[in-house]
């Protein structure tokens, strides 16, 4: 018997069968500004596709899928073989091999590789963020390598192949390979030197065997990894491949799979080293400095992964909103609920401006770029990744009780919000990061202010804010209790200038007067009421083609 009570009205429909990277004018203007014109409309293309895959049904429900089939541990074989696999939802594979595939593991050598990679990573995670994980290990290794040549002209073509094979062979047998890291240990955490895991020498050029243990080692399922261990000169960094030249399996035990808050579709292990056969990457000794750089290109992906999550839960908020009525009309004309989401907005777009910059200077490479990224890149990672968690839960309320229910996939998204703000070093460990370059490297605060400084004279609250910030600098006096409001107070300055300089009037006006000139509350949706909210609004829109 038909239910007569039961007409559905006043539902949204589902935000799917839309260009990810065309919808997001933030994104899309800042390619457009980065790339140079002989490139640009290759890269446009490709971007594209990628966009149109992301929002396509079929991605959003491998994403749905590879998180709810979370991956598992087989630590032996029928026969009792020890053989430390993590087996995975075919989802999973088919979303990184479509990550693969469209070059979000190749940056270092290609034209414009690093903002076409960093655009291309906050498009396709949108379709799910973790499988991100090994996509950012993989592509941030190179540069670690690159202190050996041997080791980059053995590893470097496969890391940035664009050939995705799953399952554990010998590297030389297989067209592409993933690589994981393992530097936290039980005792230490971010405190790397703390590490306990011992290389010993063998009679081989640059080969050891490790023991130890490490509390998190990122995509276990990986090819090879760099870690982090106590050799005869110092902390050292090692590649460990988990397929030995000759075919048999290194030793590598995956004790267990964490059980993480989110980020379920992408593996965390916990694994112990005893006899395993390594190779030195870089000098006895020198292990932080090897590695550093593998840790700088991974936090900027924690920047482009929260750009990414924000973005997506901002889309979804404002697309509810522009269907969704209440009280007589749609939620997006009621000048409260504008209020929030043009907040959300702009939130979500000082977060891609900024990532995406960042991702410029890397392809800029000069000694000028370098220098900022040395500041830049911590401070954008403490503020933006920090960001992410209230911007997601905000947009979860947008939707009401509907965005509670899992079936939104908001709920996922907030899950996965503090994630990035914790890898790679969570916000303490950033402000200090930044606090050792003003003090110790003058050329990167000069970087720094002289990339802010392109737009002074165009926003008097922003002038006002650089000459505050220039204040607090000069003032060293218990520097280290302060570094957090230092750090984010550099991260919103270097935010507003960015803006200024290239959003629309309604964007930057909107984000000087609030986060710059304090005419803002502590919660969103508490901006002037006389700015130009609709139009940040309706610039943040993603439009359903």
């Amino acid at each position: 018997m038909a239910a007569t009570t039961h007409t559905v009205t006043n539902q949204v429909p589902p935000l799917v069968g839309y260009d990810v990277y065309t919808a997001d004018r933030a994104l899309s203007e800042a390619v457009e500004r980065h790339i140079e014109p002989g490139v640009l409309p290759g890269a446009q293309e490709e971007l594209g596709a990628l966009g149109r895959a992301a929002g396509s049904a079929q991605a959003q429900e491998w994403g749905a899928q590879a998180n709810e089939h979370p991956p598992v541990l087989r630590t032996h074989d029928r026969y009792g073989n020890r053989i430390d696999e993590v087996e995975f939802h075919p989802s999973w594979h088919r979303l990184l091999g479509h990550a693969v595939a469209a070059g979000l593991t190749d940056a270092w050598g290609r034209p414009a590789g690093h903002v076409r990679r960093a655009a291309g990573f906050l498009v396709w995670t949108q379709a799910e963020a973790g499988h991100g994980c090994p996509l950012s290990m993989t592509h941030a290794a190179v540069p670690a390598l690159r202190t050996d040549p041997v080791l980059a002209a053995e590893w470097e073509p496969k890391l940035t192949s664009y050939v995705y094979e799953e399952g554990l062979r010998p590297a030389p047998e297989k067209a592409g390979v993933l690589f994981g890291m393992g530097m936290t240990e039980k005792q230490g955490g971010t405190d790397v030197r703390s590490n306990t895991t011992r290389a010993e020498p063998l009679s081989g050029e640059g080969e050891y065997l490790l023991t130890g243990h490490k509390w998190f080692c990122s995509a276990p399922m990986s090819d090879g990894f760099l870690v982090l261990a106590q050799a005869p000169g110092g902390l050292t960094c090692f590649l460990v491949p988990r397929v030995l030249p000759d075919g048999t399996r290194n030793v590598f035990a995956i004790q267990r799979l964490k059980d993480k808050l989110g980020n379920k579709s992408n593996a965390s292990g916990e694994v112990e080293f005893d006899g395993t056969w390594a190779r030195r990457v870089g000098e006895e000794g020198r292990g932080v400095r090897t590695i550093i750089e593998m840790v700088a290109a991974t936090r900027l992906d924690c920047v482009v992964g929260s750009a990414a999550l924000m973005r997506q839960a901002v889309a979804h908020a404002i697309h509810h909103a522009t269907y969704r009525s209440a009280f007589g009309g749609l939620l997006t004309d009621k000048p409260l609920m504008r209020n929030v989401l043009a907040d959300l907005a702009l939130e979500s777009e000082a977060a891609t401006v900024l990532a995406m910059r960042l991702a410029s200077a890397y392809d800029t490479d000069t000694e000028e770029e370098r220098a900022f990224l040395r500041i830049a890149v911590p401070a954008a990672k403490y503020w933006v990744t920090k960001r992410c968690t209230p911007v997601v839960g905000e947009a979860l309320e947008c939707l009401g009780g509907n965005g509670y229910v899992e079936e939104s996939g908001m709920p996922r998204l907030l899950r996965e919000a503090p994630l990035n703000s914790i890898w790679e070093g969570s916000g303490n460990v950033q402000a200090l990061d930044v606090l050792r370059a003003l003090q110790r490297e003058p050329q990167a605060l000069d970087a720094f202010l002289r990339e802010v400084g392109k737009a002074r004279g165009a926003d008097h609250r922003l002038d006002a804010a650089i000459k505050d910030l220039l204040t607090e600098l000069a003032d060293l006096e218990g520097i280290e209790a302060r570094a957090r409001r230092l750090v984010e107070r550099m991260a919103l300055v270097l935010q507003g200038s960015l803006l200024v300089r290239w959003a629309p009037p309604e964007v930057s006006d909107a984000f000087c007067a609030s986060r710059l000139g304090r005419d803002w509350g502590t919660a969103f949706g508490t901006l002037p009421h006389s700015l130009d909210l609709a139009s940040v609004v309706a610039r943040a829109r993603p439009v359903a083609e």
